[in-house]
């Protein structure tokens, strides 16, 4: 495999599934019009870990709230897509592919892989942490390799990756099959260069090589950012990770859901940080942190149902920290649908920020068209 002196950008996904509720991740905690519309669910004034005058952070974000205060978080306020879809599968579908009025079987990141590794000489230019593989990472004959353990996968015999591969694109069959047809998902599958042996021989050196002081907590988001740490500093050449954390479909129970989420996110995020930086492997990595959806703006009294108008995040060192876009209105007269937070920045312009900015590529064939961009990276 060739080598190269330079430093690759490297783009890391973070999927939060389920549909994040923005307005407790990110509070407006000093308008009234929050707590008229949280009633049961609002996050107490004095909790709130304050970001400036009007927002702040959920208070079991405070790792996460360090990486901002270090300048490494740019926060995308009002992420979404006109008429947003509330449907999970759909909803996702829609990130995943970029096309919000048709069904389509190739991912953003898929056409990505393929710009990244024309050749599909490295089937580690991208991997997938976590059981079967995101559309997002889809299209036919682009090798991606999907690992759910990575302390086994180096060692699988020829049988076992076998094993796991059709377990990856049987659960990708399932999932899509019903939406596209079998036909075009059958075509996807035959197709795929998904070498999956070629992947573990070189994969398995990831963990051998690996040392690190950073305890990792103990949560799946927590090993699944290890995993995607001890691949990156391993310098195996993947350029695209995509891993996620799920649990955020929170209709009911949201008081003593979210809070444990968040604490497992933000306190993942920061150790995969400071594991990089102790490697001196963190200038050349971003992390895009999102979810399908937000939720509605007044609780149903014991938790929120689907809504629109979310937020997701960029972080990194090479991130020029602060707020981005604008944070949805709480007037009335401004609600999406009757109920919603609108979206104010078009999720296919940050797609074409992180692609035009930071992976050097040309945005508009792979994100369908031309959106409005942000500019969250350092000059230097």
């Amino acid at each position: 495999m060739a080598t190269t002196t330079k430093k690759d950008p490297v783009f890391v996904v973070v999927q939060l599934s389920g549909g994040n509720d923005f307005m407790n991740t990110v509070i407006p905690y000093t308008n009234p019009l929050y707590y008229d519309n949280r009633t049961f669910l609002n996050i107490p004034e004095e909790d709130v870990l304050p970001l400036d005058s009007t927002l702040g952070w959920h208070p079991e974000m405070g790792p996460f709230k360090e990486l901002y205060d270090r300048g490494m978080v740019a926060i995308v306020q009002g992420i979404g897509y006109p008429d947003s879809n509330r449907s999970h599968f759909r909803g996702m579908d829609i990130w995943h592919t970029c096309t919000p009025d048709e069904v389509s079987t190739i991912g953003w990141l898929g056409n990505t892989i393929e710009q990244l590794d024309p050749t599909g000489e490295n089937p580690l230019t991208g991997i997938n942490f976590g059981v079967g593989l995101p559309k997002a990472m889809t299209k036919a004959g682009v090798p991606v390799t999907s690992v759910s353990n990575l302390d086994n996968y180096g060692l699988m015999s020829g049988i076992t990756a076998e094993d796991q591969k059709d377990e990856a694109l049987q659960i990708f069959k399932n999932m899509y099959g019903q939406a596209v047809g079998t036909g075009p998902v059958m075509d996807y599958l035959s197709r795929t260069g998904n070498d999956v042996l070629t992947g573990a021989d070189i994969i398995k050196v990831a963990p051998e090589r690996y040392e690190s002081t950073v305890e990792y907590a103990d949560s799946p988001i927590g090993k699944s950012l290890r995993d995607v740490a001890r691949v990156h500093t391993a310098d195996l050449g993947t350029r695209i990770f995509y891993t996620q954390q799920g649990g955020y479909d929170t209709h009911a129970n949201q008081l003593p859901t979210q809070p444990g989420l968040f604490k497992d996110l933000a306190r993942a995020v920061n150790d995969f940080f400071a594991d990089l930086e102790e490697h001196d492997a963190d200038d050349n990595v971003i992390m895009l942190i999102f979810s399908e959806f937000g939720r509605r703006i007044a609780d149903n009294g014991s938790g929120t149902d689907h809504g629109s108008g979310g937020g997701a995040f960029l972080v990194g060192k090479p991130v020029d920290g602060g707020l981005y876009c604008e944070y949805p209105s709480l007037e009335r007269d401004r609600w999406a649908k009757g109920e919603d937070l609108e979206h104010t920045i078009d999720y296919r312009g940050i797609y074409g920020t992180v692609l035009e900015q930071w992976l050097g590529l040309e945005a508009a064939p792979i994100v369908q068209g031309t959106f409005e961009q942000i500019n969250p990276f350092k000059t230097n």
